[in-house]
């Protein structure tokens, strides 16, 4: 008696999984039909759906020149290494002369270290702002989830229209992660291409060049203009080296080290 109940209790626990399953299935089906049309052609432009959807880390190593259009300014250059890793972990590590600072996000908490490569000894380290923590979120899922799936992480999506960009026709997409924080993105109409990203804030990021990595097309430059404080023009170079994905960092690295020099 005790097996046969067994049986039919493992029956049942087979077919509630398969139901379960299909309830997915049957609401990405229907998210990716609700979605606008040009997502999937953006998405086909960078790579094949089994590529996009195996994605679970990415790792960028390059470095980063600042330019301030002021006068007297100097162009700055410091050495980077990024982490996006699924779901909500990024790990970003900026090195320029002497000093590291290492920001990072895991889950819901964010933190960032500065410190001396010369002397342990001299650092701070401090939690980061909720924007922050915000910001960083929104821009892992960017990163990993390539346009689609933002309602099920509390965001939505917006078709606003067409519009020429750089001689190109391109329809005008807003991803809204929170009040505070959305991105409107300009695809091309007719190839899926990422044009132009517009944030909040009124920053412009451009994408230049490409470096293919297992199926994935990945800019190899990303150029970032925006103001200073008193409204002078600011523009930030992003040049890649090296892009590996889906090589994980392990949970621990992700976690703020206790409040001593290690």
């Amino acid at each position: 008696m005790s097996g046969c109940g067994g049986a039919g209790w493992w029956v049942r626990g087979r077919r509630a999984a398969v139901a379960a399953l299909a309830g997915v299935a049957l609401a990405t089906t229907a998210a990716i039909a609700a979605e606008p049309a040009i997502i999937a052609r953006a998405r086909a432009f960078v790579g094949e759906e089994a590529a996009l959807n195996a994605l679970r880390s990415v790792r960028y190593t390059g470095t980063v020149v600042t330019v301030e259009m002021t006068e007297g300014a100097k162009p700055s250059t410091v050495a980077i290494e990024i982490v996006f890793q699924h779901p909500e972990q990024q790990w970003l590590r900026a090195r320029a002369g002497d000093m590291t600072e290492l920001t990072v996000l895991d889950g819901f908490q964010g933190w960032k270290r500065i410190e001396s490569a010369k002397d342990r000894a001299q650092w701070r380290q401090m939690a980061l702002p909720v924007d922050a923590v915000r910001r960083m979120r929104a821009t892992t899922w960017s990163n990993l989830a390539y346009w689609r799936g933002l309602e099920a992480h509390g965001g939505r999506v917006e078709e606003l229209g067409t519009k020429v960009v750089d001689g190109v026709t391109c329809e005008k997409i807003a991803f809204i992660h929170h009040p505070r924080i959305s991105y409107h993105r300009y695809f091309d109409a007719a190839t899926g291409r990422l044009v132009l990203t517009e944030t909040e804030t009124g920053e412009t990021i451009r994408e230049q060049g490409e470096l293919k990595v297992k199926g994935i097309r990945f800019p190899r430059t990303v150029v970032t203009t925006a103001k200073n404080a008193r409204g002078q023009p600011v523009t930030v170079t992003m040049t890649f080296d090296t892009i590996m994905t889906n090589e994980p960092l392990p949970a621990a690295q992700f976690q703020a080290p206790l409040q001593r020099p290690r």
